[in-house]
């Protein structure tokens, strides 16, 4: 927790991560919503540098249809995107957000 701590009292991590999060909670598609803003904000501060790059490039992708199918897997991901960060994604979903939705979130 303490290295949590030391990492968001850094002006450019703490700048980095608001980016991030503010991203992953406006893909303008609410399913996508729904699973990256909470991600972010739970997952994200304990993030090293190279998941934080993989999180940024998977929401630098323009097609949210096609990045929630990625994180659901009805579509075969990009092997670009086959990272530690897309399992924790979806270690994430089925984890928390699937049992929010199960009882009516959304």
């Amino acid at each position: 927790m303490a290295d949590i701590d030391a990492r968001l009292t850094d002006v450019s991590t703490k700048e980095r991560l608001g980016r991030i999060m503010f991203r992953a909670w406006r893909r303008g598609f609410r399913e996508a919503d729904l699973v990256l803003g909470p991600f972010a904000d739970q997952v994200g501060p304990a993030l090293g540098d190279d998941e934080l790059d993989s999180l940024e490039a998977l929401l630098a992708e323009d097609d949210d249809h096609q990045l929630y199918a990625w994180i659901i897997g009805t579509e075969p991901t990009p092997a670009r995107h086959e990272t530690l960060v897309m399992s924790k994604i979806r270690s994430f979903m089925r984890d928390h957000v699937a049992a929010a939705v199960a009882e009516g979130a959304g």
